[in-house]
């Protein structure tokens, strides 16, 4: 028994107040404070801290206020989205209604009941290896939606030779470009790579449903409108102007016209309440101090989940946020130089790439089949790898999907030239890091001490061409 007066707790020494035992702490025990506390010692060490590139290779902005406005101009020509499948069995397969406004011509629409008619018009169809969709000259009679599988759009070059323009992968679409067309006509073949399923929608089926449905035939039909106004090869509204001319004509007038609905970036958060029993950090502080050793510990967590959110958070992340016009598919797989080249040329200044490890190992894998010897580059006094001077940094935040496959991201940073910039805000009160702040809570009738860790942070994409995306590499493959 006890003497009065005398209490026992879960700091105690007392074997039942042991991790093992099954009793439950909410702070540091004394026994694991004295592994600090006795002997010649290392810091506590975390196997889960990584190198955290992306984190210091973005250029990070202070935000006042706690939101970022990205302002743009005017753009005219709708971006692809992706959309979505239901499986009920091999041989029922239906597209998400609500998805379809991913297609540029349906994008905005809101009639639930007719995107659902328009979905129950669309019939499956499976595609053998090497099967030709379509061929260029021909008229479009259809519209199709890749459901599964690998399909390549070529056109003949001009001494008769095959030149690929694309490649179609899960959720791709092509045909829709016909509307607002008179006399529809593919510009491109389109081959099937692998085997696959894909959704075939008839224009007639199509034609039929607008004319009886007013709000749809409305819709498309100021889509068309909106494919005629002068635009620029990015898509945005044209600014008149001439050149070359000569005497005193009538010069072009126009103005530089903004999107009116800009979007606002919001600040997140990653936040966590860290416990220290008084006695731990009074008693057991020589020579390391505990509390600052679980605040490091504690710290380097949560950089490592402002990262993952970084790449896979659906609001700001990369993964999510990255325009799909700017994703791309690798051509057989595994992650070539021939498709690295391609994810270069889709922007100016690229700055760095990030990609899985094992992404990395797999490009390496494929520049050794070709006897090619990537390059390095210097940053910060650290030799990384790099392919035509960009350098390839390692992020494990990127997944890796079931099906072993993953993607490599390239960015473009800096306000200047209009890249990808960290927003976060600095000045906050009881500021630790950047962006980041401890705030003492208090101590309980347990004689336990609480501190709330904040970190606050986003990130913004200035224009679209800023960020690309090698989807479907994939992993593992030796050849």
């Amino acid at each position: 028994m006890p003497e009065p007066g005398h209490t026992t707790g879960a700091t105690t020494d007392d074997p039942a107040a042991d991790p093992a035992s099954g009793a439950q702490l909410t702070s540091l025990s004394t026994r694991a404070a004295r592994q600090l506390a006795t002997t010649t010692k290392s810091e506590p060490q975390m196997q889960g801290i990584s190198s955290r590139w992306l984190i210091r290779m973005l250029p990070w902005l202070d935000i006042k206020g706690g939101t970022y406005r990205v302002n743009r101009r005017l753009h005219l020509r709708v971006g692809r989205g992706r959309v979505a499948f239901e499986h009920n069995g091999a041989d029922d397969i239906r597209v998400v209604p609500e998805t379809l406004t991913e297609l540029p011509p349906l994008h905005g629409y809101s009639d639930t009941g007719v995107l659902a008619e328009l979905a129950s018009r669309f019939r499956p169809r499976e595609v053998r290896p090497g099967e030709v969709l379509c061929e260029a000259g021909q008229p479009i009679t259809d519209t199709y939606l890749v459901v599964h599988g690998r399909l390549t759009r070529y056109a003949e070059g001009l001494y008769g030779e095959e030149g690929v323009v694309g490649v179609l992968t899960d959720g791709d679409q092509v045909g829709d470009e016909a509307v607002g067309q008179a006399e529809p006509r593919w510009t491109t073949s389109v081959r099937a790579d692998t085997a696959g399923v894909l959704l075939a929608l008839p224009w007639q089926s199509l034609r039929e449903l607008t004319a009886r449905e007013a709000s749809l035939a409305a819709h498309l039909a100021a889509y068309a409108e909106r494919q005629k106004l002068p635009a620029n090869r990015r898509g945005e509204a044209d600014i008149p102007m001439q050149a070359g001319h000569t005497g005193e004509p009538t010069l072009s007038s126009g103005f530089v016209d903004y999107e009116l609905r800009p979007r606002e970036y919001e600040l997140s958060l990653t936040q966590t309440v860290l416990k220290v029993h008084s006695r731990v950090s009074d008693l057991y502080n020589d020579p390391m101090d505990q509390t600052q050793q679980q605040l490091r510990l504690t710290i380097e967590a949560i950089r490592e989940r402002q990262e993952w959110e970084l790449v896979n958070n659906r609001e700001f992340g990369l993964l999510h946020n990255t325009d799909y016009g700017q994703r791309i598919s690798t051509y057989s797989g595994p992650p070539t130089p021939d498709d690295l080249d391609d994810l270069l040329a889709m922007r100016r200044k690229t700055r760095l790439f990030i990609a899985h490890p094992k992404a990395i190992a797999a490009f390496f894998r494929q520049c050794n089949k070709r006897g090619l010897l990537p390059g390095s580059a210097d940053v910060g006094g650290h030799q990384v790898p790099a392919w035509r001077g960009v350098p390839i940094f390692p992020c494990g935040k990127i997944p890796v999907s079931a099906q072993h496959t993953s993607s490599i991201i390239a960015l473009r940073t800096g306000e200047d030239d209009q890249g990808v910039v960290g927003l976060h805000a600095t000045g906050i009160p009881e500021e630790y890091q950047p962006g980041l702040n401890v705030r003492f809570m208090g101590v309980n009738q347990a004689a336990v001490i609480s501190y709330l860790v904040t970190a606050y942070y986003s990130m913004a994409i200035l224009v679209p061409d800023a960020v690309g995306i090698l989807e479907n590499v994939q992993l593992g493959r030796v050849e």
